[in-house]
């Protein structure tokens, strides 16, 4: 039987450094099951070898890996994988409407910025029409002392004095407009895209840039057609799921 040959992978197609990439191969190799959790990966002058890269490069991958402790090493004995990356996922995002009320378990929200009357234009994916200003909550969501949630909330500045301070830093998006005096919602809407993590999403959340993210959008209109709500949250990618129920 032939074996079949590896293909060399051609890291100069990405604008990414090349250790982000070998982290991401190298990651989805344990998550695959292609690196056994318990089992001896190759050592880096087999992995630079593979690779065509520098030692130093693979050591780099290796470095971020051990971060996320899915590695560990020993002096001698060799790199050895501790845990898949799967076993992070905790955080379930709602894909319906009672779901997207509850906040995450365990889960606190701190209030990076409030600041009223800002004016929104070509917001993207846009249902309903502009309110005349908005309230902006800049907020960081918390879970184990990790942060997982970067959120810009924009409320209709009218609904300031329904909303408590104490909504501010408990309630989910969706929360803060829900069953309000006087608001009817209509419509709601979740757009989800993948992309990564820019320096500054980085930065707020504690994570490599270009790490893996969710970016998720949220709508909310009421019976008058404004959007009283506009959401842009960005989860990390590494704890993050969906689930969405077919039948």
């Amino acid at each position: 039987m032939t074996t079949p040959q590896k293909k060399t992978v051609d890291f100069s197609r990405s604008a990414i450094s090349r250790y982000i990439q070998l982290a991401t191969l190298f990651r989805q190799r344990i998550d695959s099951g292609q690196w056994v959790v318990g089992a001896q990966i190759p050592t880096v002058e087999e992995l630079s070898a593979e690779c065509g890269v520098a030692r130093a490069t693979i050591r780099q991958a290796l470095d971020l890996l051990e971060e996320e402790k899915l590695i560990e090493r020993f002096r001698a004995k060799g790199t050895f994988v501790r845990r898949r990356p799967q076993e992070e996922l905790w955080c379930a995002v709602g894909t319906d409407w009672s779901g997207l009320l509850r906040p995450s378990h365990a889960a606190r929200i701190e209030v990076l910025s409030d600041e009223g009357n800002v004016i929104l234009s070509d917001v993207p994916y846009m249902s309903g029409n502009y309110a005349e200003s908005y309230r902006h909550l800049h907020r960081r969501h918390w879970r184990h002392d990790e942060p997982f949630l970067l959120t810009d909330v924009y409320v209709d500045e009218r609904l300031r004095d329904l909303i408590s301070q104490e909504d501010i830093e408990t309630k989910t998006a969706l929360s803060l407009v829900h069953n309000l005096e006087g608001v009817d919602i209509v419509d709601a809407q979740q757009t989800l895209t993948v992309g990564t993590a820019d320096v500054e999403t980085a930065e707020w959340l504690s994570m490599p840039i270009n790490a893996p993210v969710a970016h998720v959008y949220r709508r909310a209109v009421d019976s008058n057609g404004i959007a009283v709500l506009i959401a842009q949250g960005t989860y990390v990618g590494k704890v993050v799921r969906f689930d969405v129920k077919l039948r």
